[in-house]
């Protein structure tokens, strides 16, 4: 692989590292599991270096063509690579945060330390573009308003110390009115057209399929943790399917009901029946729950609710589930805080 032109001395102390880096963790091996190759011209791991050192650098390839430090290939080649819909971009984060995890966390980790994959998202804005891709309203939960762009979902691991990104998804609509560009047509076969597929799914269907990607990694875990708006009794059951148990924030939704002394109640109607705990203790109340499934034969999943105090306002509580019922109050709330 020829050399690259970087910045003088932090330059080739960066690529030392990021070279390092690549040997150890195999990365030559991880993209071509991942269908990353090219026939001719230059190769893919030059390339991968070049795009590694432009972020420790902070640097972005218009900006080294413009001070003459260009690599010695040309901007076509870096799309071309970035574009190519035979690679499975996903699969590659997967298995190098699994290599990452199995080479170099999971020694330094007891047996004993929890650990968790972790989901989340995040609106990604393209207030400025008009004919992206998949393009789509959506909505921001955060600041309570639509915005032209996508929601990046994300699927991460943590072990309580260390926190490491495994894969992502960014995801459009799928409802077609709210979408501004559709996307272009690829053989079905494709990853191009599989994450492009993907896009236009509900979020909480494509938590599944991330979960999936990363077991079938070989990256283990005990719990799943997400914040309210994924904790709907349907992915709380998929992920019980999964072998996984959930430590999660609920909705205080009045649509929402739980078995609790063979009845069915809303989270808001258990707290109003129970006894709440006083002083200073962290929580105000903790009750076994069931949750039932959407169809008769659905067998329950015995749970376990938590009222704690919301350090916003003194006046309000916030509600956490847990689908391991052997862990204590403290033990919960502990969890959650890998998030």
């Amino acid at each position: 692989m020829k050399s690259i032109a970087f910045d003088e001395e932090n330059g080739k102390q960066t690529s030392a590292r990021i070279q390092e880096f690549f040997k150890r963790y195999q990365l030559s091996e991880i993209l071509r599991k991942s269908n990353a190759y090219k026939q001719q011209g230059v190769s893919v791991m030059a390339i991968m270096s070049y795009l590694f050192c432009l972020v420790f650098r902070n640097r972005s390839m218009f900006l080294d063509m413009q001070s003459g430090k260009a690599p010695f290939f040309g901007k076509d080649a870096v799309y071309r690579l970035k574009n190519a819909t035979h690679i499975n971009w996903m699969r590659f984060t997967t298995l190098l945060s699994a290599k990452i995890i199995g080479t170099t966390l999971e020694p330094l980790t007891n047996e004993k330390r929890r650990n968790a994959f972790v989901i989340d998202d995040t609106v990604f804005e393209r207030n400025g573009s008009k004919k992206v891709e998949l393009l789509a309203k959506v909505y921001d939960h955060a600041r309570h308003r639509y915005t032209r762009g996508y929601r990046m979902l994300t699927l991460g691991w943590s072990d309580g110390v260390t926190f490491l990104p495994v894969n992502s998804c960014l995801l459009s609509t799928e409802k077609q009115e709210n979408r501004l560009f559709e996307g272009k047509v690829l053989n079905s076969r494709s990853n191009g057209a599989k994450i492009r597929k993907l896009a236009v799914k509900k979020g909480t269907e494509v938590i599944s399929d991330l979960i999936s990607e990363a077991q079938s990694a070989g990256i283990c875990a005990d719990y799943v943790l997400f914040d309210r708006w994924f904790s709907s009794p349907k992915v709380i059951r998929s992920m019980r399917e999964k072998n996984l148990d959930v430590v999660s924030m609920v909705k205080k939704s009045s649509k929402i009901h739980y078995s609790f002394q063979g009845e069915l109640l809303s989270c808001k109607d258990i707290y109003a029946r129970c006894k709440k705990h006083r002083g200073r203790s962290r929580y105000l109340l903790s009750v076994p729950i069931e949750i039932c499934g959407g169809e008769p034969e659905d067998a329950p999943i015995p749970a376990k609710l938590l009222f704690v105090r919301n350090r916003s306002n003194r006046k309000d509580y916030l509600v956490l589930i847990s689908t391991d019922t052997t862990l204590t109050e403290y033990e919960t709330i502990q969890l959650y805080g890998k998030r």
